[in-house]
């Protein structure tokens, strides 16, 4: 499994795999492995086994974003705790877990194993496992053991998953849902990208894509005051055409009819792509900003003078960053960093502004 996690394999690939070898070592009767922005920790798609039923991915996304429940994705996140029990949280009293009454028991199981995947502070995926057995200390030990590699192979898959960018729509694309995610309309546009996210996830029965219920269950969080998120919930994924989409969810009002929810599908630009690319080549904060300037055409006097840093730390910042990215020179960092698809954009956006 270390290995596997190390062959530069797709997500897709790489967690259906995992989860076929983990099944020979772990016992489990259902699995839930889902990859999620490293900035807001949202799901993007997700890898099923033995799929539960239809009513029961509804209720997870409920139970993650709105209600409180014991080992939470985001309360583990908060608390550096990677691999949790539910058995173990609620000291094997599970009718205590909502989670457990209202999605657990009613199909048989006993237990929970969660693991989120970090690389370098970034939540790259999120795993949950469901068995009619009480896990244990060798179960989250194994889980723990393996947890940095996987986390390692989503990192690198999500670089892998922009190399190859086929002709695609470029419209953005409206999907209106109720509360409950009931289709009320949607644009041709939303209709192409709605097909392209599920390609990215296992065949599911569940009627919207992970990356969908997810900000939409962030906009309520935010509303119900359940989650500390962000201002604007939305996901960043790579759908399989190699084309990144930027998902976001609003509120629409209006007096004379119910509440209605937005969700607003576009191409991302560079801007929104810049950041999980970067994070995902493990640059640091100052590698980024020195890769920024690159990407902008600047020279090193206009780096030195812009970051207020001498030349030869322009170059030594500017070695790390080759080696990270697997480049020998700016030219071919730039190529590296963003397809053919997204650089024009980029140098388009920067053109006669140094001082941003």
């Amino acid at each position: 499994m270390v290995r596997l996690c190390h062959r530069g394999l797709d997500s897709r690939t790489l967690r259906a795999e995992l989860l076929q070898y983990l099944q020979t070592v772990i016992p489990f009767d259902f699995a839930y492995f889902s990859t999620t922005d490293p900035a807001t920790q949202l799901g993007t798609s997700s890898v099923l086994v033995e799929e539960p039923p239809a009513w029961f991915m509804s209720l997870f996304v409920e139970n993650e974003y709105l209600q409180p429940d014991y080992i939470k994705f985001h309360d583990m996140l908060r608390q550096n705790q990677f691999v949790a029990l539910l058995s173990e949280a609620t000291r094997n009293e599970l009718q205590l877990s909502q989670r457990y009454r209202d999605m657990l028991a009613p199909i048989n199981m006993k237990d929970e194993l969660r693991a989120a995947f970090v690389n370098d502070k970034s939540c790259w995926g999120i795993l949950c496992l469901h068995a009619d057995i009480t896990y244990g200390e060798r179960e989250a030990s194994f889980i723990a053991s393996l947890a940095p590699h996987i986390a390692d192979g989503l990192r690198k898959s999500l670089l892998l998953e922009t190399a190859n960018i086929t002709e695609t729509s470029d419209a953005p694309g409206v999907l209106i849902l109720t509360d409950d995610l009931s289709v009320v309309a949607m644009t041709a546009a939303a209709e192409y990208w709605l097909a392209e996210l599920s390609q990215a996830e296992q065949p599911t029965n569940a009627p919207l894509p992970v990356a969908v219920r997810s900000v939409v269950a962030g906009l309520q969080a935010i509303e119900r005051g359940t989650m500390p998120l962000y201002s604007t919930p939305k996901v960043r994924i790579c759908v399989p055409s190699g084309q990144w989409l930027v998902l976001y969810a609003s509120r629409l009002k209006q007096s004379d009819i119910q509440s209605q929810i937005s969700v607003v599908f576009e191409v991302a630009q560079p801007a929104e792509i810049t950041p999980i690319i970067m994070q995902a080549y493990r640059l640091t904060k100052r590698e980024t900003e020195i890769a920024h300037c690159v990407l902008r055409g600047w020279s090193t006097g206009e780096i030195v003078t812009q970051l207020h840093i001498s030349s030869n730390t322009v170059q030594d910042h500017l070695k790390a960053i080759f080696e990270k990215v697997d480049v020998s020179s700016r030219g071919e960092l730039a190529a590296r960093i963003f397809t053919k698809q997204y650089l024009p954009h980029y140098k388009a956006s920067f053109s006669g502004d140094s001082s941003s």
